[in-house]
């Protein structure tokens, strides 16, 4: 990036808004979505080993870890709103730049809040069962969340911070008294870790693609990045949130597992239905009563995360709508509100229609694929500007380099070459959503080159 595109940037994002604890509550309510409350059911089906699981959970936790001190380096060097986007741009170039935004767009944050949308449906329908989970009333539910969401944040920072507060605080008080009570009031019994299914495989291949659920759960970690050019003090604040934060949930993951084999041995959870496993837990703890309360509780928290994700998204878009690389649509902002109406409303209709398209296991193995490549991309970005740029200022920089964005890589990769083999459907989806980024990238720089020159040769 030039000292003049830097300065315009600095211009552009001079009103940093958004204090550390707003910018923590994001992070921690984006984390702590569905994933939490429905992988583990997921898990027990296909691994049927308490241990095993636990030890994933773990191995996740670590390589989220190592991602997120890679990516501080990288957010209070380039504290620019766009996250991945700011980050690849500059170390690989506009294009691979551009098709990280794409993917954002279409999966990342697209897939990610549908697939959350309809965990918080299927949560609904747990209190008050007034249809089936794969019913169009639960799709509609999901639907509706999604849109009343995008009002908030469409108007503005200040109402959608105090949405993001309230529903974060209440999200963690609720999960802390959830494992609280789980352990010290529920009926559970620490035998149900030794129970394990007979006929259950545990080889290392088997165990790749569970590895993704898990590593989806913990996906939303970097998202202080895509909010960086409006967080107060960015350069101290960044690395704090996104290694403090990520440690804060990696925590509660831990405890709130251990807790679902305290409650239930992996037989029961890997029962039909295997996605609402804490409305499971919270009966077998207490009783059916007390589980639709817990359900309404995880409804809040996982209209936390989408609320995160409305949020932060559509800042990418913006970015990229600034760089000339997006139609001019999403950089259109509201007349008082200053936030990326057109962009925040885009990402909230492409949401809805993978709502109404997919199915929850669809949508985790078919954005895990794609996000983990563009992460493990990012990563490496942390390599690639130490040595183009190695002038640039650092407030931080990821300690023991580079043994931990090598872990992160290496790790990354080898998940995703076995999914091409083994999720050849999901896989597809996901190599096909970024190829057709390409030609879009090549449409709208040639669009701008156009318009630049014609307005060249109106002001000569």
């Amino acid at each position: 990036m030039s000292e003049s595109q830097r300065s315009a940037y600095a211009e552009a994002e001079g009103q940093r808004r958004v204090s550390w604890f707003t910018a923590a509550c994001v992070l921690v309510s984006n984390v702590i979505g569905g994933g939490i409350f429905t992988t583990t059911g997921f898990l027990a089906r296909d691994l049927g080993d308490p241990v095993i699981i636990l030890s994933l959970w773990l191995f996740g936790a670590i390589l989220a870890l190592a991602g997120a001190m890679s990516y501080s380096e990288l957010g209070a060097a380039l504290p620019h709103s766009g996250g991945d986007y700011v980050y690849l741009r500059e170390a690989y170039g506009p294009l691979v730049g551009f098709l990280s935004g794409w993917a954002s767009f279409t999966v990342g944050f697209g897939a990610a809040i549908a697939a959350s949308a309809m965990s918080f449906a299927s949560y609904c329908l747990q209190v008050a069962p007034l249809a089936p989970d794969t019913s169009f009333v639960a799709k509609g539910l999901a639907i509706l969340l999604v849109w009343c969401l995008t009002a908030f944040h469409a108007a503005g920072v200040g109402p959608g911070g105090w949405l993001q507060r309230l529903l974060t605080t209440t999200k963690v008080i609720s999960i802390l008294l959830l494992i609280l009570g789980g352990f010290m009031l529920g009926a559970g019994s620490w035998t149900n870790l030794t129970v394990r299914v007979s006929e259950a495989h545990s080889g290392l291949g088997l165990l790749v693609v569970p590895l993704i659920f898990v590593l989806y759960t913990y996906t939303g970690w970097n998202i202080a990045g895509y909010i960086a050019g409006e967080i107060a003090d960015p350069a101290r604040t960044i690395p704090r949130i996104m290694i403090g934060g990520t440690a804060f949930v990696a925590g509660i993951y831990l405890l709130l597992n251990l807790l679902y084999f305290y409650a239930l041995p992996v037989t029961a959870l890997a029962k039909p239905p295997v996605l609402p496993v804490a409305e499971k837990v919270a009966a077998a703890l207490w009783s059916s009563t007390s589980a639709r309360l817990v359900a309404a509780l995880l409804c809040i928290s996982i209209a936390g995360a989408v609320s995160a994700m409305v949020w932060a998204g559509p800042r990418v878009y913006y970015a990229m709508g600034r760089d000339g690389l997006f139609a001019a649509f999403f950089t259109s902002t509201g007349w008082t509100s200053g936030a990326p109406v057109g962009a925040i409303l885009l990402q909230s209709a492409w949401a809805s229609f993978l709502i109404l398209t997919g199915t929850f296991e669809q949508l985790v193995i078919y954005s895990g694929l794609v996000l983990t490549t563009f992460s493990a991309l990012s990563v490496g970005a942390v390599v690639v500007l130490r040595w183009r740029d190695p002038k640039l200022a650092r407030p931080y920089r990821v300690p023991f380099y580079p043994m931990v964005p090598g872990l992160f890589i290496v790790a990354s990769l080898a998940i995703v070459g076995y999914s091409l083999i083994h999720r050849p459907l999901e896989s597809a989806l996901g190599v096909a959503t970024i190829l057709g980024g390409i030609p879009l990238h090549w449409l709208w720089r040639k669009q701008t080159h156009r318009h630049r020159t014609t307005a060249g040769g109106a002001a000569a």
